[in-house]
């Protein structure tokens, strides 16, 4: 339906409708002096859409200079009595158009005021709004990032146990971040208490006691939540297990990887290189990403990442790769640091574009906010958690378990 064959007709006498054949009589008229009539109550013949025959509706009352109606969130065309027609046509906000909008040749009646802006309107972007911006706090998240880079490094170097308690740190919160949208955002209840001793218990037993031990606590963690969501009502317990069964392999399985390097003769310096490896193919992706990024790699995922990207993030960590295995890694060889390297930014390229897939399927921008400028914990975790695994094995192949 457009505004031609269904608006207000304009207020002259003698208006003819599309299909309307000859002039209206000027004796057919009211005049303002007969009895109870004016002007408003004029009816002339106009045109259904689509249609031949003609039929006799009455005109839209206008309002006069400071009704009611002429107000900014008053009436939207509604008729002042009974048997007018509603409302007319729709504007692009979605609001029915008033009689000066119907008439395109219509000029309001306020000539020497200012016409009101459209209700959607967007105000014009001030000198510089246009340019990009980042979509975080650039300043708190280098802060941040150098603030736990000081405390990775220290409790790495300084005593081996108290990095351990940094992962497992990291581990629970992780959970929490993780059950707790979950939970929000999908009514999920993933047991948490089974999950956070487990998974400390997991990281634990893997430094201590090796790959065998990370098993069997995984194991017994997985018990443990099937037994602990026997306590609440059946309904949906395999839909609640399923998810703690899911963050139980996530997040501390995956980090135990982390206390496995750490637990060899050289275990910082592993552990080190993991975190260089992972940082500088995340920094590759960006920095190549941001500049010559065109083609995108997965824009139903993560609109951001690009092939470029993922070019860039592998050349880096490549680089970094043959730099650390060949300086930092006893026994090792700069082209077991370019193999590493590509393995390296692939994982983390898909453990980021994993947890983009969660988010987006919750619904959310990041997991948590305990972190200024970069989100929660698991959005600092999502490409180290996939990654340790891979350097912890392609280490233990190139150079030994230590």
């Amino acid at each position: 339906m457009n505004d031609s064959s269904w608006g207000a007709p304009q207020p002259h006498a003698g208006y003819r409708g599309p299909g309307e054949q000859g002039p209206v009589a000027p004796s057919a008229l009211p005049r303002p002096g007969d009895g109870h009539l004016s002007t408003r109550d004029v009816s002339v013949p106009v045109h259904d859409v689509g249609g031949d025959a003609s039929q006799t509706r009455r005109m839209p009352i206008v309002s006069d200079p400071g009704d009611p109606g002429d107000e900014k969130g008053g009436p939207s065309g509604r008729p002042e009595h009974p048997g007018v027609p509603g409302p007319g046509p729709a504007d692009s906000t979605g609001g029915a158009l008033s009689p000066d909008q119907d008439r395109p040749h219509a000029q309001p009646n306020r000539p020497h005021e200012q016409q009101d802006a459209p209700t959607g309107a967007t105000p014009a972007p001030a000198a510089g709004e246009g340019k990009k911006r980042a979509g975080r706090d650039l300043r708190a998240a280098i802060g941040v990032g150098l603030g736990l880079g000081v405390v990775i490094l220290a409790s790495l170097f300084f005593y081996k146990p108290v990095f351990l308690g940094v992962i497992v740190v990291a581990v629970v919160v992780g959970l929490w971040e993780l059950t707790s949208r979950l939970k929000e955002r999908k009514d999920i209840s993933a047991p948490l208490v089974p999950l956070v001793v487990g998974g400390a218990a997991m990281t634990v037993a893997g430094y201590l006691r090796g790959a065998e031990g990370a098993w069997v606590a995984m194991a017994l963690t997985a018990l443990a939540v099937l037994v602990w969501r026997m306590a609440q009502p059946p309904a949906d317990y395999l839909r609640d297990v399923t998810a703690g069964l899911f963050a139980a392999f996530y997040v501390p399985f995956l980090a135990t990887f982390v206390a496995l390097m750490l637990a060899a003769d050289d275990g910082p310096w592993r552990v080190l290189t993991f975190l260089i490896l992972t940082v500088v193919s995340d920094t590759g992706a960006y920095a190549v990403g941001w500049r010559f990024g065109r083609h995108k790699l997965a824009p139903r995922i993560s609109p951001g990442k690009t092939r470029e990207g993922l070019i860039g993030a592998v050349s880096f960590a490549m680089v970094a790769g043959a730099l650390c295995t060949q300086f930092l890694i006893d026994g090792g060889s700069w082209w077991q640091g370019l193999l590493l390297g590509l393995a390296v930014a692939v994982s983390a390229t898909l453990g980021d574009l994993g947890e983009s897939m969660i988010k987006r399927d919750l619904g959310i921008k990041d997991m948590g906010t305990l972190l200024p400028g970069h989100g929660g914990i698991m959005d600092r975790l999502d490409s180290l958690l996939p990654t340790a695994p891979v350097v912890w094995l392609l280490l233990v192949i190139f150079v030994g378990a230590g």
